[in-house]
């Protein structure tokens, strides 16, 4: 393991945060909350969306300016990462690896604006993560990295065997 980088779903860096969510089964199949008007995490709503990942596909490195991501994993399963390069930030320099996805780590990672993050699934069939943004997508809002940018102390094709 990198130092910086910690597996756990107690955040490491400012302003992430992750809730575990409702889940309600019978019989019939599940209800999956993700997010209400009245969470306190809540800000407005923008857009939401879902995103299919292909079994050891890896979608990384994004980030927005000013838009915050709230993503949930309904299906399947993915490692998550999250990195902060923020000038400002306590936490400038840490890496968050979050494993995200049902039936046993079923949360929502709110991802706040300035931080780096990408993912991965890690599960045998085809993950689906669902953003509900607090603003509709901009493209030029938001920033891309390929995979193996050596700015950010993360390396997707070792770690992510």
């Amino acid at each position: 393991m990198q130092c910086g980088i910690v597996m756990s779903n107690l955040s490491m860096i400012t302003g992430v945060s992750t809730v575990a969510l409702a889940e309600f089964s019978d019989e019939y199949g599940a209800v999956l909350h993700m997010l209400r008007n009245d969470d306190p995490h809540f800000f407005q709503f923008g857009e939401c969306y879902f995103s299919e990942v292909l079994p050891g596909a890896i979608k990384a490195w994004k980030l927005h300016n000013d838009q915050t991501q709230n993503i949930a994993v309904p299906v399947g399963r993915i490692k998550m990462v999250i990195y902060d390069s923020r000038l400002e930030s306590p936490t400038k320099g840490n890496i968050e690896i979050l494993e995200l996805g049902r039936p046993d780590v079923y949360l929502r990672v709110q991802i706040p604006p300035g931080l780096w993050y990408g993912f991965t699934c890690i599960s045998n069939t085809p993950a689906l993560l669902v953003n509900c943004a607090d603003m509709p997508y901009d493209p030029k809002e938001s920033k891309r990295k390929p995979i193996s940018d050596s700015s950010i102390p993360y390396d997707w094709l070792i770690e992510s065997k």
